[in-house]
């Protein structure tokens, strides 16, 4: 199952995952206050359909309660930006270890194929950005691993959070291509199933992320 494309049981599931997505895609804007009464008139939803997505978003990392001042979406700071990458880089480092030694050949093949679909973007002089879901290389590489508390760290936790810095901040620019060729250096190490240096790129693919986006943030 697909974390990023996960099916709503109930109306309150609904609402987290609009709530989830206004967030993660600036329509709520970073640091702003999160009004129950609000978001239930705008959602059409009872308040307290409001108030367990607010406990929902909170546990994503997405919103922080302060004393006296309530919920509020977290703001996007580089200190903020510094330690979440220092956490994905070890985590996702992992991950391509993992799945260098844990990947099926066809769900190698897969991932090969997805990245000649990023080539064609990419030679189009098409901005290198994923959307979320079964297209992104490296959810891909993290369900690869096949270790489950690592894909629930990283899928169910940090990676709206990850997302939200991606997408408010883009991917535009020089790092475009480059972020290509790290992808595609990275598959390669995994296809060889070279667990040493499939860790080694990956940890360095994100600290060039990380620096492309401080860069941003300054």
């Amino acid at each position: 199952m697909n974390a990023f494309t996960e099916q709503a049981i109930t109306g309150a599931d609904k609402t987290f995952f609009q709530l989830r997505s206004a967030i993660v895609e600036g329509e709520i804007v970073a640091g702003s206050k999160l009004s129950e009464m609000e978001l239930s008139t705008k959602y059409a939803v009872s308040r307290a359909v409001i108030r367990e997505a607010i406990n929902r978003l909170e546990s994503c990392h997405l919103v922080e309660r302060k004393a006296n001042v309530g919920a509020r979406v977290v703001s996007l700071t580089p200190n903020g930006l510094v330690q979440l990458y220092q956490v994905r880089e070890s985590l996702e480092g992992m991950a391509a270890r993992l799945a260098a030694k844990n990947m099926s050949d066809e769900e190698i093949e897969d991932l090969k194929g997805l990245l000649n679909t990023h080539f064609q973007e990419v030679k189009g002089g098409e901005t290198y950005y994923q959307e979320a879901g079964d297209v992104d290389f490296h959810y891909r590489i993290i369900v690869g691993s096949k270790n489950d508390h690592l894909i629930s760290l990283l899928i169910n936790g940090l990676y709206h959070l990850i997302r939200m810095y991606r997408v408010q901040l883009g991917m535009a620019g020089p790092r475009v291509s480059t972020a290509f060729d790290e992808h595609k250096n990275i598959v390669q190490a995994i296809s060889n199933r070279d667990e040493e240096l499939a860790e080694m790129l990956m940890r360095r693919h994100i600290l060039y992320s990380k620096q492309n986006i401080e860069a941003r943030l300054s």
